[in-house]
């Protein structure tokens, strides 16, 4: 055994990827074979190329970039030939400043980093991914770039009539070109793709991870094309442009079944478009999963596993509510229960839940829903939002009926929500007596794991952003985004609910009914050992899920 194959084995056997009888399996067969160590234990199936890749880059210091995860930037990709890259086994994914990020197979190739050098004018910082991943990543990108040259061109001009818009977006080009930009979004984890008519041409933009991000810009031409097309897939009415519609569409993307919920709004240079992507897979989250802190998780625990109350999720619009009350659901849907939902719209399916879509055209209004799901029978009603008075008053008196109802509620904490409620017009001591949790939540993007970095604040920083600590003490150490290709250079990766949840107590239920303010409500609740949001999001700060400037930014 040389001394090479000595040094990679006892790598893998310290990482713990291969087992001492599969490396005595593998040497033996090396040896008959001839072939190296690693190429023995890939074909054995005993490790992947990744794995193997992702060591030797460590052992020799330099970053493993698995590109089946990260998003590679086109336009740092276009700027060397399809002949070059697969001939080198090399694709830039990146720029790091002034300096191309190279994806190589064999980083040590100095003649493949001078060529890029030279054919791009740029400094090459190469890192190691392995060689299937690099073609692989070679051919996508080729498709790409062929599928949205194509449709761009075979696009031509702006329709004249109604019959002709129909005709050009019914055409394979811009068919394509709609269904690329689907995916892409899908790909890139996207929660929201915005489509903006500008005076010149289209902005595409895409919301990743709470973040706008824009990704491209089409020539004015396909405008038209575009918008038809988006319009004939939520079965909107094209030929209606001055009035907001909206609409739904199903889809499997990458084998996940996606639905996407879209908008128009008429504005001065055409109708944006907004499409929600729903991802069906989210429904199945466990409430465990959303990032309760435990004494938070054990207070909301404490609430909804009453047989009958409210219990209200307060926030603004893409804060998770949903996502929190669907995973509450799957937690009480039992055989047992008799659970009814009216949302407006139903944006998940949920198995044994009995779900009704608002149809205010029909008359079948949140409040209309609500008297009919009472003569029901219903053990746990959850409805969309309480948006008026007569819905307010219903869900109420069911609450204080013998059901369990969750809802939720537009106000910027928990305490507010009482007040909120109050303002509506519902009587304070009804409030006071069905009111029996509120959880108020954010979402916050938690950062990349694989570049997030350590250091010490100044007390300055910890004053300026609120951040209680003993002076005596030594400074916490803390986290902060650095940005990497895993995670598009943003330095975060995911996102993750900051919460509030304050129980309704006797003393808050006296203050209710006094119409005492949402600030004296808010006093005694973190009493009774309410965490306030940003208090939630300052612990998660500490414990390196997320960074100060990010708790600054969605918590007020």
């Amino acid at each position: 055994m040389t001394q090479k194959t000595k040094q990679l084995g006892e790598l893998l056997l310290e990482e713990g990827l291969i087992t001492d009888e599969q490396m005595t399996d593998a040497v033996e067969e090396q040896r008959r074979t001839g072939l190296s160590l690693g190429r023995v234990l890939i074909s054995k199936g005993h490790v992947t190329e990744a794995n193997l890749i992702s060591l030797m880059a460590k052992r020799i210091g330099m970053e493993f970039v698995d590109l089946t995860e990260v998003t590679v930037d086109p336009s740092a990709a276009g700027l060397i030939p399809e002949n070059l890259a697969k001939r080198y086994k090399a694709l830039p994914i990146a720029f790091d400043e002034q300096k191309l990020v190279v994806a190589m197979s064999d980083p040590s190739n100095v003649f493949a980093i001078d060529d890029i050098r030279t054919l791009t004018g740029r400094d090459v910082k190469p890192v190691v991914a392995t060689g299937t991943d690099i073609l692989a990543a070679i051919s996508r990108l080729q498709r790409l770039d062929h599928s949205l040259e194509d449709s761009l061109q075979d696009v031509e001009g702006e329709a004249e009539t109604e019959e002709e818009r129909i005709d050009l977006v019914e055409e394979a080009p811009i068919v394509k070109l709609v269904n690329m930009l689907i995916t892409q979004a899908v790909q890139d984890r996207a929660s929201d793709i915005h489509i903006e008519p500008q005076e010149r041409d289209l902005r595409v933009r895409y919301r990743i991870d709470g973040v706008l991000h824009e990704v491209m810009r089409p020539a004015k031409n396909v405008q038209s094309a575009i918008l038809s097309r988006l319009k004939i897939m939520g079965e909107m009415d094209i030929a209606e442009r001055r009035l907001p519609q909206d609409g739904r569409v199903g889809l499997v993307v990458g084998g996940k079944a996606i639905d996407l919920r879209v908008a128009s709004l008429p504005t001065v240079h055409g109708e944006k478009i907004v499409m929600r992507i729903l991802d069906k897979s989210s429904v199945l989250l466990k409430l465990e999963d959303l990032g309760f802190l435990e004494q938070n998780f054990s207070r909301f625990q404490e609430a909804y596993t009453k047989p009958y109350g409210m219990i209200l999720v307060t926030g603004p619009t893409g804060s998770g509510k949903s996502t929190t009350l669907y995973a509450t659901l799957n937690i009480l849907n039992k055989e047992d229960r008799n659970i009814i939902t009216v949302e407006d719209p139903v944006e998940y399916r949920l198995p044994g839940v009995n779900q009704v879509q608002v149809n205010v055209k029909a008359g079948l209004t949140f409040a209309s829903a609500l008297r009919s799901i009472l003569r029901s029978d219903p053990d746990i009603v959850l409805i969309g939002e309480i948006r008026d008075r007569e819905t307010a008053q219903i869900a109420i008196e069911a609450a204080l009926t013998g059901h369990l109802v969750l809802s939720t509620l537009h106000t910027n904490d928990a305490p507010s929500a009482v007040s909120r409620l109050i303002e509506m017009g519902i009587e304070p001591f009804l409030v006071a007596s069905a009111m029996d949790a509120v959880l108020a939540q954010r979402l916050a993007r938690r950062l990349c794991e694989r570049c997030k970095e350590t250091y010490v604040p100044t007390p300055e920083a910890m004053k300026e952003n609120k951040f209680s600590y003993n002076p005596d003490e030594p400074m916490p150490t803390l986290y902060r985004p650095v940005g990497c290709q895993h995670c598009g250079k943003t330095g975060y990766r995911g996102r993750m609910a900051l919460h509030e949840v304050m129980l309704v107590s006797e003393h808050i239920e006296r203050l209710a009914v006094e119409r005492k303010s949402s600030d004296e409500i808010k006093r005694v609740a973190l009493e009774e050992g309410m965490i306030e949001l940003r208090d939630d999001g300052l612990q998660k700060t500490r414990a390196g899920l997320t960074a100060i400037e990010e708790i600054q930014r969605v918590v007020i």
